[in-house]
């Protein structure tokens, strides 16, 4: 009977050894924070940096460019070569016949090769033009900010699912530490004739199942962390240390201010770009009902020249001043600025309805902040307790007064209220980080 304990007890030995070599591997992540530790700020920034979107920044820039040296180029003189060959039916003749004298007659068929040049003197679209131009600029650059933003909640999400299983590991790794120490102790119980198999085979049971808890937990924090190395667009190792991020004291200052902190959001400015934008245009509708003034010029060659009794070819040159205005544009011009007050009025709309937006998206955020809060200070207390209970359920597996299962219980209890404890904290950070993402504000 002595030997079949003793090679039970050799037996689960052998396993303990195994578990805890297998959790030798990896280090604990409790207590603070090493300092080469990934911070949450450091990935937002590094994952808005290198987003491709960020070269659109420039080529919008060159595009706008390029859009005002057209406009520009409206003020140099515009040349056009143009040439006509033709046959006509019938010339103008004077039908008067005088003595002596042969009155020509215009050829049938004609020929002109001639050069035009305008020169705009007085062009009022210019100046409105080029300010529409940069307006439009600066509404896309907004609305690509817009689009930029958008990835801080992806990196919040796979930042803070990362770090939930990083805190899950290193609570599961303590639990096991502690049921490692039970299990040498039952086992030399066991050799002694003072416990059961059955003890042993209890707690080794509940170690193998926490190794399979950690390899999923890790398992899945890889994947994690590879989502997250995706968004960043660099590598991020698998042994990489997440820290906790400590935002109380920035969701204090955020609190004092708000709601005029909402409109730090990139949202407002894009709608303050759509509204310049659209004043600008109607500057531009109404810059083309003025005069515009222009010197014009004509060279060329042909039979006839100017001179239409000439029956051979001749070279010709013409110039002046034109001026163009149209005071009637059949309400054309009006309905165009109407069309742009109705889409200020929509503007104005989509705005007071994103605000409207953001005021009931913090709502919830508060409000978990607040529960969580609560969690945490009662998270310590029960913590504490369980603790204790674990500490005297240990104290009398060891003098034999319990079985190996009740202590595993107690055991799973203060991993339990230990794993709350660490969600609570990490849906704390994320609550807060939400709160001043959805608000506009940099995550410190």
């Amino acid at each position: 009977m002595t030997g079949a304990r003793s090679a039970a007890a050799l037996g689960w030995l052998a396993v303990s050894s195994a578990v805890a070599a297998g959790h030798a591997q990896q280090p604990s992540w409790s207590g603070p924070a090493p300092r080469d530790s990934v911070r949450l700020a450091t990935l937002l920034q590094q994952a808005a940096a290198t987003d491709p979107r960020q070269r659109q920044f420039q080529l919008s820039a060159s595009a706008s460019a390029l859009r005002l040296e057209n406009i520009d180029a409206d003020r140099k003189p515009a040349l056009a070569l143009s040439g006509q060959a033709q046959y006509q039916s019938a010339v103008t003749t004077i039908p008067v016949r005088v003595p002596n004298i042969s009155i020509p007659t215009p050829p049938y068929d004609t020929y002109d090769a001639h050069l035009n040049a305008q020169q705009p003197l007085v062009t009022p679209t210019i100046a409105p033009r080029r300010a529409a131009e940069r307006a439009q600029l600066t509404e896309t650059q907004a609305g690509l900010r817009v689009t930029l933003f958008g990835v801080r909640q992806e990196v919040n999400d796979q930042f803070f699912s990362a770090l939930l299983l990083q805190e899950r590991e290193a609570q599961i790794i303590v639990a096991t530490a502690d049921l490692d120490a039970r299990l040498r102790e039952t086992a030399i119980r066991l050799r002694e004739g003072a416990a059961l198999p059955g003890d042993t085979a209890a707690i080794a049971a509940s170690i193998l199942q926490r190794r399979q808890d950690l390899a999923q937990t890790r398992a899945d924090r890889r994947s994690a962390l590879a989502r997250l190395a995706e968004l960043v667009h660099a590598p991020i190792s698998d042994s990489a240390t997440l820290a906790l991020p400590d935002l109380a004291a920035a969701v204090t200052r955020a609190e004092a201010t708000a709601p005029s902190d909402t409109r730090a959001r990139p949202e407002f400015a894009q709608f303050e770009a759509t509204r310049a934008r659209l004043a600008s245009q109607e500057a531009v509708e109404s810059a083309q009902d003025r005069p515009k003034v222009s010197a014009f010029g004509r060279v060329g060659y042909g039979r006839p020249g100017l001179n239409q009794l000439a029956s051979g070819f001749q070279p010709y040159f013409l110039g002046g001043v034109q001026v163009e205005w149209k005071p009637w544009t059949w309400g054309t011009t009006t309905r165009d600025r109407q069309v742009l007050e109705l889409e200020r009025q929509i503007t104005t709309t989509n705005e007071r309805a994103f605000a409207d937006q953001l005021d009931r998206g913090v709502q919830p955020l508060l409000a978990a902040m607040t529960r969580l809060d609560t969690a945490i200070a009662l998270d310590d207390r029960i913590v504490a307790l369980r603790a204790e209970v674990e500490r005297e359920t240990a104290a009398k597996l060891r003098e034999g007064a319990v079985t190996a299962s009740e202590y595993v219980d107690r055991n799973t209890d203060l991993l339990t209220a230990r794993l709350a404890g660490a969600q609570h904290r990490v849906e704390l950070a994320q609550a807060r980080a939400g709160y001043l993402t959805m608000l506009g504000l940099e995550i410190p």
